[in-house]
């Protein structure tokens, strides 16, 4: 389950690349997303695109403890609503997500970075809600291909297509998770990092 990714680019040229607007932006104070932490979204209101600043993770359900920062389950009543309405998707830009190879062993745990060297930025697919502290989003996940389901056997984020996001954005709910498929191996690179957060 990815938990970290990076964003190492400026919101001014997530502003550009997205053809988006800045509408109540907070410039993150890390070049990473870590869980409960400041992230940037990508949504869509009145024919216009917006970039904003939301916190990464719903509030857990009852009995949990943690945010909930993965949809694994799209037909899940907790998702559904979100999913069904397309005022509630986001795009949650990127430049590369994390996974922590499984403990096989008793071998130590290490830290694999994710990217798609064709696409500096990429787009992973979003929901968002308001919630009693500010907005929350966060991002599917489907089975994962085998560059990434060597290091995580069970899942990895949904990354779109560019010429996808206006799909996401507006499309209707059979059309939006029909795009939850793993991005293909051979256009991604992985990176092993011993260091923590961003290395």
């Amino acid at each position: 389950m990815c938990t970290l990714y990076n964003i190492k680019v400026s919101p001014e040229d997530l502003l550009a690349h997205f053809d988006a607007q800045d509408d109540w932006l907070v410039e993150p104070e890390k070049d990473y997303v870590a869980p409960a932490g400041p992230g940037l979204v990508v949504i869509q209101a009145d024919g216009a695109r917006y970039l904003i600043a939301m916190r990464w993770g719903f509030p857990p359900p009852p009995g949990a403890k943690a945010p909930v920062v993965n949809v694994r389950n799209h037909g899940s009543p907790f998702w559904r609503s979100a999913l069904a309405n397309p005022a509630q998707r986001c795009l949650v830009p990127g430049t590369e997500f994390s996974e922590w190879s499984a403990k096989r062993d008793g071998a130590k745990q290490a830290l694999h970075w994710f990217s798609i060297p064709s696409r500096p930025v990429f787009a992973f697919a979003g929901v968002w809600r308001p919630t009693e502290t500010g907005p929350a989003f966060a991002f599917l996940t489907c089975d994962p291909n085998p560059l990434v389901g060597a290091i995580h056997p069970k899942a990895m984020p949904v990354i779109l297509a560019e010429e996808d996001h206006d799909l996401w954005l507006t499309g209707n709910f059979d059309a939006a998770c029909g795009l939850a498929a793993p991005y293909p191996s051979q256009l991604m690179a992985m990176r092993q990092a011993d260091q923590g957060p961003g290395a």
